[in-house]
């Protein structure tokens, strides 16, 4: 531009110097300079909207397409009568990065994992960055999916290994949901990334570190879970909750020493839905740290006149990484007036693997308040010996798979032995879980537990009746293992209520 402007100013300082030989010929030099003009504008002018076109579809930070242009490139490959496959990425844990670590961390891992995808797909399929931490990649032509499936399973052996970000190495892990369509079955394009979105979802729900296929059963079981979501709704707002009460019994003398609360959903239709189904849509929807200080509060409630023994509340991995939770928790042993160190909050393997930074920072919050932890259904996940020291457990509970197992297979008797061996070490106290026969009993007791949780003594009752059990003279363990598996049936029920 400044050229063309530049060459017009000479022409009109040089005009009194330059002789031409007709009219015609000024006309005819005023008409090429103008149309020159035009023509470098126009190319001006289409440069700069391809320049912004490019703006409008590449993600400025990882510098790959984004979601508008998969759109248009989803749009594009169904006009053509191929196989068209999308691949939804979805990191695991990339919010904790950012929490840890901060932003320009954050940044330095999604180029990271930018780089990862490239190498992956490039040059048979397109990937691009839809969101914070949500990728895409798309394969067009024959056999697609089956080649994208290879690509996304090269993804996740990348990402299950800690990715190196300056001095740090940084787990993350991803899942990835899968859909195609061909010809002969057009989708839009729209379309076609929900039903990735909805595989993803199922990938994340399946333990992650995985990819999914969609399937048309997807969509009824997430129609299926979103009305589950709204009764759960519905059911705090109502009353609809209650919890009821296990007792566990001191190993030596068969005392009761302290109850677990279990939560119980009293739905008005009468359907039975246990907790290990309705418990993970309350942590995917928020919801459980709602439900959770309403069980604590209803908790410690029921349990202040009942003397010494100790309450347990199960908290989720969800509730332990909200960092309101300890201050919540404390409002409340305040507000009931129910002593600390009558509490005892039992955790998961999964709530400290998910992220043990913010656990064990919660945990010493919770310590501070003078309230006990346990560690629940050990024995079944990734905890080791390292977390256990790490963490510093006032309890371990042994998973009722691993006291079952002990007794017919050597090497998880071993296992049992082990743990408890470890536990004591760490000056920890041990609850076998789940005993249910005279044998059971015997083999933990003799494997020197602390206390024994099992329908051999007690089932979950309604707190009504846990005072009842506490005035009764207690029964040692020695006259409850004399009864049998059917006898154990017939106790009384203050011996096993329902």
């Amino acid at each position: 531009m400044s050229l063309i402007f530049g060459a017009i100013s000479l022409i009109v300082i040089a005009s009194d110097n330059i002789a031409f030989r007709s009219p015609s010929s000024l006309l005819v030099a005023g008409i090429l300079v103008y149309a020159a003009t035009i023509f470098l504008l126009s190319r001006l002018g289409l440069m700069q909207a391809r320049e912004l076109e490019a703006m409008t579809t590449t993600d400025t930070l990882s510098q790959l397409p984004n979601r508008r242009a998969l759109h248009q490139d989803i749009d594009d490959a169904l006009r053509t009568p191929t196989e068209v496959a999308v691949a939804i990425i979805d990191l695991d844990s990339f919010k904790q990065v950012n929490d840890h670590f901060g932003h320009a961390v954050g940044d330095q891992l999604i180029q990271k994992c930018s780089d990862i995808l490239r190498s992956a797909s490039e040059p048979e399929a397109r990937c691009y960055r839809l969101s914070g931490d949500e990728f895409a990649i798309l394969m067009v032509g024959e056999v697609a999916g089956t080649i994208l499936e290879g690509m996304s399973r090269t993804v996740l052996e990348q990402l299950a290994k800690p990715l190196a970000i300056g001095e740090r190495r940084i787990p993350v892990g991803a899942s990835i949901g899968l859909a195609r369509c061909t010809g002969d079955d057009p989708v839009e394009s729209s379309e076609l990334m929900r039903r990735s979105d909805v595989a993803m979802f199922m990938s994340k729900r399946g333990g992650k570190m995985r990819c999914t296929w969609f399937n048309e059963n997807f969509d009824r079981r997430r129609e299926a879970v979103r009305e589950l979501d709204e009764g759960l709704r519905k059911a705090l707002a109502e009353g609809e909750f209650a919890l009821a009460y296990q007792p566990l019994v001191d190993a030596d003398n068969g005392k009761i020493v302290a109850v677990e609360s279990l939560l119980r959903w009293n739905r008005p239709d009468g359907e039975n839905i246990g907790p290990n189904v309705f418990i993970p849509v309350a942590e995917e929807s928020g919801l459980i740290n709602a439900i959770g200080l309403w069980v604590l509060r209803q908790a410690v409630t029921d349990a202040l006149p009942w003397g010494e023994i100790k309450l347990s509340v199960n908290i989720s991995a969800a509730q332990l990484r909200n960092p309101e939770f300890p201050i919540q928790l404390g409002q409340i042993l305040e507000e009931s007036g129910f002593p600390p160190q009558r509490l005892e909050l039992e955790i998961t393997e999964t709530c400290l693997v998910l992220d043990p930074i913010v656990a064990e920072r919660t945990l010493d919050v919770i310590r501070g308040f003078g309230v006990n932890v346990a560690l629940d259904d050990f024995g079944t996940g990734y905890a080791s010996i390292g977390f256990l020291r790490q963490f510093r457990f006032e309890k371990l509970k042994l998973d009722r798979s691993l006291v079952v197992q002990a007794g017919d297979d050597e090497g998880s008797r071993a296992m049992m032995l082990s743990s408890i061996a470890v536990a004591r070490a760490l000056k920890m106290e041990v609850t076998a879980e789940g005993v249910e026969t005279t044998a059971q009993a015997d083999l933990v007791r003799t494997a020197d537990c602390d206390q024994i949780q099992g329908w051999l003594y007690f089932k979950a009752m309604p707190a009504g009746e846990i005072a009842g059990l506490l005035t009764a003279p207690a029964e040692g363990v020695e006259e409850a293992a004399e009864f049998d598996d059917e006898a154990a049936a017939q106790i009384p029920l203050r011996k096993i209520a329902q």
